[in-house]
């Protein structure tokens, strides 16, 4: 009598993902993360003690803040107290220079 060949199933790890007829190859992952390359140049004209709106992405977005202090580096940085009372520390591309509006109505123009 002949012995008969055993038959394994196939491994349910051994898939493979593949992709769909139809979809674009490069599409890009929404969870991967984008890398802004000009803020290396940081932004010129800050200093300590100006009024700044937060622009970038995350809780204090959009909020008015105060330069405290400046970090230098690779990608410059500063540290900066909102007007809630919370400390951050944020890139300089992402500060935009606000006018006070306290010093805007006491000038007699």
């Amino acid at each position: 009598m002949r012995k008969r060949k055993v038959n394994y199933p196939v491994a349910k790890t051994a898939t493979k993902r593949v992709i769909p007829p139809g979809a674009d190859a490069s599409m890009v992952r929404p969870n991967l993360a984008n890398i802004d390359l000009t803020a290396g140049a940081g932004r010129a004209g800050l200093s300590v003690g100006d009024r700044v709106r937060i622009q970038a992405s995350g809780q204090f977005s959009g909020e008015v803040a105060v330069i405290e202090r400046l970090i230098g580096g690779p990608i410059p940085a500063a540290l900066v107290r909102t007007d809630s009372g919370n400390t951050r520390r944020a890139r300089t591309i992402d500060l935009e220079p606000v006018k006070d509006s306290s010093q805007a109505a006491a000038s007699p123009e």
